[in-house]
């Protein structure tokens, strides 16, 4: 049985669950996303993805800046919705909301709940080395991520997997897992359970200050962070080239099995120890697969040193 659904959310991640929806036949009756954000070199308004894909769609799309006033709550229940479905919609929706309709709000989270609550759980799992996460669908309710859990799908993240590629993963996987939850909506079988009160964690927002490396810590950390922050915002470190100091944005590592490093001094951490870009760390190592320069494009390892000559016993910063 096909439901009335009204669709939440913004970003490139809940685009694929949107389509999915639709394809499975769905009455998507309204689509609120974010605001358009300034963008681009002209800082022109530009619509969200979530946003362009329901146009693309002919599905009605509402951008308000708050759900708060009786005025949006009403008009959110004229909707008269069997359900409404949010993956990352970055508004909190408040109770009237929440129990607008029929079957109240279903939500997508990138993560095995209740660890990584919150705005960054795939970056928070790859930073904090986590060896799986996925996808769970939970029945909202008023606190952050806390409602009951509905369906989950786990997945293992791989050695050099970067936030971006879990990412992409996780979309598709999510699609799939929230039409299978919305089946059994339809079918009045979807049940849930609390969360455990043990193992909560919170994926706070990714700050821009934790970016820059730290080769002082163990090669795995470093190597879990540059993933974690991978596209964006991008772990960088600092290297001088052509005499200069310039900022080097590391997008993808993996951790060097094993280095010669000739003696202590030249393999402090932040020491090259080869000319293929593998840098000592406080211990271990890690070998530097993609970077970018300021203003430049992503570039393999040797494209890179083509273009900034850095030898061994060079120092990153």
């Amino acid at each position: 049985m096909s439901l009335r659904v009204v669709f939440m959310g913004t970003p490139d991640f809940a685009v694929p669950t949107l389509v999915e929806i639709v394809g499975q036949g769905h009455e998507v009756v309204a689509v609120y996303s974010q605001p358009p954000r300034p963008a681009g070199r002209g800082l022109q308004p530009t619509p969200s993805p979530v946003h362009r894909q329901a146009e693309a769609l002919g599905i009605p799309v509402l951008t308000p800046t708050s759900l708060k006033s009786a005025d949006e709550q009403e008009r959110f229940r004229a909707h008269d919705a069997d359900v409404a479905v949010v993956v990352a919609y970055g508004l909190i929706l408040p109770v009237p909301i929440l129990e607008a309709p029929r079957e109240g709000c279903v939500n997508l989270h990138a993560s095995l709940l209740p660890r990584w609550r919150g705005a960054a759980p795939i970056h928070r799992a790859i930073m904090a080395g986590d060896r799986e996460t996925g996808v769970a669908v939970m029945r909202m309710e008023a606190g952050l991520d806390t409602g009951p859990v509905a369906m989950t799908e786990r997945v293992a993240i791989r050695p050099d997997e970067t936030t971006g590629d879990l990412h992409d993963r996780l979309a598709r996987l999510g699609a799939d897992l929230m039409v299978r939850a919305l089946a059994a909506l339809s079918r009045g079988a979807l049940g849930a359970v609390p969360q455990a009160a043990e193992g909560v964690t919170y994926a706070a927002k990714i700050d821009k200050a934790e970016a820059r490396i730290d080769w002082s810590l163990p090669a795995a950390t470093v190597h879990d962070r540059i993933r974690g922050l991978s596209p964006f915002p991008g772990a960088w470190c600092e290297a001088t080239i052509g005499g200069k100091p310039e900022r080097v944005k590391v997008l993808r590592s993996t951790l060097a099995p094993e280095v010669a490093a000739p003696d202590a001094a030249t393999g402090a951490p932040g020491t090259l120890l080869d000319d293929r870009l593998t840098v000592a760390c406080g211990s271990g190592a890690v070998r530097l697969i993609e970077l970018q320069r300021a203003g430049g494009k992503a570039l393999r390892a040797e494209d890179f040193l083509r273009g900034a000559a850095l030898a061994p016993g060079a120092r990153l910063g």
